[in-house]
């Protein structure tokens, strides 16, 4: 009974051994299906398990083709693409920011703007760091603050002259003509004054006279009441209304100077028009009445060009022969009109201060009939 039991005992391991030596050799069929074992090897291509690896199969190699796969990090080159980022470079554009500069309305911040656009070149710095450096140059769109220099714009408009009293007319004395001609003769009939034309030259003389008299006049823009062959008077100095120096009325509007005497002019000057010092010209020194009051105008009563080149000086630009059209800044003689009383002997400069001026005197000189070739002088703005 105990040798049968042992006998059967040793029968079960030989039957074990046997069965354990036939699973370790691999017939023809069984290696197709470790074929399929092989798609074990399909678990390697789940490659994170590389299990396929553990079966000792070659897969396991495929599965280093997994780490092919990290070739995806090669598509981390894709991050090359990240060189795509330097097109962040074109965060450059942000120097379009600076392009804001536009909203400087003077096109003269614009360069400013394109200064910006320098910056681009920063996108050639493969690095776009730098690149966004240049954006700092849009850091130049304060440069935009230029735009206040379009506040210079009023200075051309005159509009607004800040800080300045109203004062728009006057008549040029003889003490500034004598100082800006440099001749104690005055100017006579060439105004040019260093200027291409007389027009140009007498309202430079204008604005001069202003500016010495009170500063920072010369924002506002002078001319010179003066007809030519080409242009009339009335149509050069503004709409008014117009002040003297000391801020009185002379005239509102042109119609009120197409009038004998400015119409609504102030009382104390209607008969007595003021200098550039707010002084009533016909004495302004004070050492006794004098004959000064032709003063060149080149004009008809209406402001207009008087019709001949002889009552122009030739437009203010000659001297000599010549006889150019006078108003009177105060009444005298036969006609009291501010703008358009008479002619002068001459296109000559001259002084001539006596009471008992006129014609038959002589001279050919523009102050021959009792004067020194003085002119009137409007602002554009009060």
């Amino acid at each position: 009974m105990h040798i049968r039991s042992t006998s059967a005992l040793l029968l079960s391991v030989a039957l074990a051994v046997g069965a354990s030596a036939c699973s370790s050799e691999p017939s023809p069929g069984v290696e197709g299906a470790g074929g399929t074992s092989n798609s074990g090897g399909t678990a390697s291509s789940g490659g994170t398990t590389g299990s396929g690896g553990k079966t000792g199969s070659g897969g396991t190699t495929s599965s280093g083709g997994t780490t092919g796969s990290g070739g995806t990090t090669g598509s981390g080159g894709a991050t090359d693409s990240g060189g795509t980022t330097s097109s962040g470079g074109t965060t450059d554009t942000g120097g379009a920011t600076s392009s804001g500069g536009t909203a400087g309305p003077g096109g003269t911040t614009e360069p400013g703007g394109t200064a910006g656009r320098v910056g681009r070149g920063g996108r050639t710095g493969a690095t776009s760091n730098p690149g966004t450096g240049g954006g700092t140059a849009a850091a130049g769109s304060p440069g935009t603050g230029g735009t206040t220099g379009s506040g210079g714009a009023q200075g051309t408009g005159g509009s607004t002259v800040t800080g300045l009293d109203k004062f728009s007319f006057f008549v040029t004395s003889l003490v500034a003509m004598r100082r800006l001609s440099g001749s104690q003769d005055g100017f006579g009939g060439d105004l040019r004054y260093g200027e291409a034309d007389g027009l140009a030259g007498a309202d430079k003389i204008c604005m001069e006279i202003a500016e010495g008299s009170m500063a920072g006049s010369s924002a506002k823009v002078w001319r010179a009441f003066l007809s030519t062959s080409t242009v009339n008077a009335i149509d050069r100095v503004g709409t008014g209304p117009w002040y003297d120096r000391l801020g009185r009325i002379v005239a509102n509007t042109t119609a009120d100077l197409a009038a004998s005497r400015p119409v609504g002019a102030d009382p104390a000057i209607i008969n007595d028009l003021p200098n550039e010092n707010g002084v009533p010209n016909h004495n302004p020194d004070g050492t006794g009445q004098v004959d000064d009051h032709d003063t060149l105008t080149g004009s008809n009563m209406q402001g207009k060009y008087y019709g001949s080149a002889s009552s122009t000086c030739n437009d203010w630009t000659s001297l000599g022969s010549g006889s150019p059209r006078l108003g009177h800044s105060w009444p005298g003689g036969p006609s009291p009109n501010w703008s358009d009383a008479h002619t002068a002997p001459g296109c000559d400069a001259g002084v001539n201060l006596e009471q008992t001026g006129g014609a038959g005197r002589g001279d050919t000189t523009v102050g021959g009939g009792g004067g020194y070739g003085g002119i009137y002088c409007f602002a554009l703005t009060p």
